[in-house]
């Protein structure tokens, strides 16, 4: 008999090691160390436009919520059974954004008198100040 004859009739006394090696482990690692490299130039680069610096943030923190899933909780060696539960919850999550952002948006436009009262005021940003001005005496 040969030896894949052997393994065949024999399978349940043959264990074969399934699953990642350390190099593999070390190169999602690493990996992860580039993309949270990226992540911070992106935000040095992009300072006068947060909008640009945090689509790339947010898009580089998928890929690695995506790596860390992947191979550090062992999804991608699992069976296709992951798929049943990570499908439908994706679509319910994007359905909900989608249902709840122009809820948040329009929220203020059937606000009672009572409710604009004690509403919190909005925040507006003051004008920066050279540093060569002195700062107001607060009188104490």
């Amino acid at each position: 008999m040969n030896p894949a004859e052997n393994s065949a009739t024999h399978g349940a006394a043959v264990v074969e090691h399934h699953g990642p090696s350390l190099r593999v482990f070390m190169s999602v690692f690493l990996g992860l160390v580039a993309l949270t490299v990226v992540s911070f130039v992106s935000a040095r680069v992009f300072h006068q436009t947060p909008v640009v610096s945090w689509a790339i943030m947010m898009a580089i923190s998928c890929v690695k919520a995506t790596l860390v899933i992947s191979f550090f909780m062992h999804l991608i060696w699992e069976a296709n059974w992951k798929y049943v539960l990570t499908i439908p919850a994706t679509f319910m999550s994007i359905l909900i954004m989608l249902l709840l952002i122009p809820d948040i948006g329009r929220r203020t436009r059937s606000y009672s008198e009572e409710r604009w009262r004690h509403a919190a005021r909005p925040v507006v940003a003051q004008p920066e100040t050279s540093h060569a001005e002195p700062a107001p005496s607060r009188g104490h």
